[in-house]
């Protein structure tokens, strides 16, 4: 065998032994950088907490308008009121269970009536209708109240969180607090609150 001969095999072997390397470290280097890019791209979300998230609801009721609360009166809360000196009976019809009551200075300070004046008009079907009741909105205006809020569940891309509404009753003087709790009344109820990634972080998307 030549020294020409030999010198073409050891290139050949070993030539093509270099290149194979080569190729092996470009697509080692290819493969590393694909599989940092889905890694990055496989972020873990950040984590929500009870106490973020209802930080986050709170923030959207103090956001929107403070408003008053209704409160519905029934017969109990009639009576109520008199004594508080928030009404006072100013007529008795002949059936004797029909009734105007005319607002105080005191009451006018504390509810607002529907039609927007200061006569309440009783009109019962009967002496001791159980389901006879009007609805008095309060001076004082407030915003909403979140609380009780249960655990987070994901859901798709989302999370979401069921929590207790509830009406704020923040300078309501106590006699109508009374009253607001009366039969008839509903001053909380239960809402869900749906969070989005936004920008890396969670977002309150909804409250339905």
């Amino acid at each position: 065998m030549t020294k020409q001969t030999k010198l073409q095999l050891f290139c050949t072997m070993y030539g093509g032994k270099v290149k194979s390397t080569k190729k092996m470290f470009a697509l080692g280097a290819i493969g590393f950088l694909g599989m940092g890019m889905l890694l990055a791209g496989c972020k873990s979300a950040p984590e929500l907490t009870q106490t973020d998230a209802l930080k986050m609801i709170q923030a959207y009721y103090d956001q929107a308008p403070a408003a008053a609360a209704n409160i519905t009166v029934n017969d109990q809360g009639m009576g109520q009121g008199v004594v508080a000196k928030y009404w006072a009976k100013t007529k008795v019809y002949p059936n004797r269970f029909w009734a105007d009551f005319t607002l105080t200075p005191e009451g006018k300070k504390t509810v607002k009536l529907a039609n927007g004046g200061e006569l309440i008009q009783w009109r019962p079907e009967t002496p001791n209708d159980p389901h006879y009741a009007l609805v008095m909105a309060t001076v004082a205006a407030n915003h909403m109240r979140a609380h009780d809020i249960k655990d987070i569940q994901d859901v798709g891309d989302t999370k979401t969180a069921m929590f207790t509404e509830g009406v704020n009753l923040d300078g309501v003087p106590g006699p109508l607090q009374e009253i607001a709790h009366n039969p008839g009344n509903k001053l909380s109820s239960a809402k869900t609150a749906t969070f989005v990634l936004d920008g890396g972080a969670w977002k309150l998307q909804s409250v339905k």
